[in-house]
């Protein structure tokens, strides 16, 4: 008999192709998650994956499948989703995205808590850019997601959460001289690192420092951690969120150094779809990520 069950570890396993990450994001562990796929293909009759060394993918029969694989889905979250309706409080599971410059420093202390209020729900969270978690959330692949705001999505509902300040990160002992606070024009574009394109933060960093999208930047680095580390070891500087500060400089050698008022920022929120019937759900789920905020930091000037 086919389940639920399997057809969610096949859609994880077509979302990642790749087992192991897969098994990671449905909490079980690979062997188990193989030998469900292998019990899903014996049911079904047909091959479904095709897993070599190098990669895992779809045989053109798994592809078909996952089509109406994901469509069940969809409709049994609706219909979990209508039952729940007006309930205002979080059970069952829900898919949560995070962008990566928040769910390092946001996550260890937002899961524990949540899981201790609602002691029924489950979390599933996947971390990913802005612009393919929005595509996940549109196509109800996710309940919702926290990311940098606007997001000016048609049939997208967002809430504030919190804002985050910017600071700038420099080697603790490199070369750079910077005066504190500092101002826009006193940043070396030139000396200036960023996250690789598709990061919001990269965006945000340019505008702050009035750089435009000019291609200054010699390394675009695939996370905050090997950005911060580059930077520690004086191979130039960063815009550093507020957020990432504690976690950042506990294990990096990097001096932080403010902005002039107005100081940049940005603001984090939740957002979700307006079709989803759980509107009081989400503002419970906003509820408990703003009670484990970062509350804003005193640095000397």
């Amino acid at each position: 008999m086919l389940t639920l069950r399997q057809m969610r570890y096949f859609d994880a396993l077509a979302t990642t192709r790749h087992f192991g990450r897969a098994a990671e994001m449905v909490h079980i562990s690979q062997p188990a998650l193989s030998t469900q796929i292998m019990e899903m293909e014996e049911y079904l009759g047909a091959k479904l994956v095709e897993r070599t060394r190098q990669s895992t993918f779809l045989t053109p029969k798994g592809e078909e499948v996952l089509h109406y694989v994901r469509a069940i889905l969809h409709q049994v979250d609706l219909l979990e989703q209508t039952a729940r309706k007006g309930g205002g409080t979080l059970e069952g599971l829900i898919r949560i995205g995070i962008i990566p410059t928040v769910a390092p420093y946001m996550v260890p202390q937002f899961v524990p808590h949540l899981r201790k209020k609602y002691p029924s729900v489950e979390v599933e969270l996947r971390e990913a850019v802005t612009d393919r978690l929005m595509a996940d959330l549109s196509t109800g692949k996710l309940d919702a997601v926290i990311a940098a705001l606007p997001l000016e999505i048609e049939g997208i509902q967002t809430r504030p959460l919190f804002t985050d300040r910017f600071f700038m990160a420099v080697a603790d002992n490199g070369e750079a001289v910077l005066m504190s606070p500092l101002t826009e024009h006193e940043v070396n574009v030139d000396r200036l690192l960023l996250l690789e394109e598709g990061h919001c933060l990269r965006d945000q960093a340019l505008a702050v420092c009035s750089a435009g999208k000019r291609s200054l930047v010699n390394f675009g680095a695939t996370s905050m951690a090997t950005l911060l580390q580059m930077v520690s070891h004086d191979m130039g500087m960063t815009l550093i969120p507020e957020m990432a500060i504690p976690t950042e400089t506990s294990r990096n050698s990097i001096r932080i150094v403010p902005f002039a008022d107005p100081q940049p920022s940005r603001e984090i929120g939740l957002a979700w779809r307006r079709s989803n019937h759980r509107g009081k759900e989400m503002e419970a789920l906003a509820e408990a990520i703003i009670a484990v905020a970062p509350a804003p930091r005193e640095l000397a000037a």
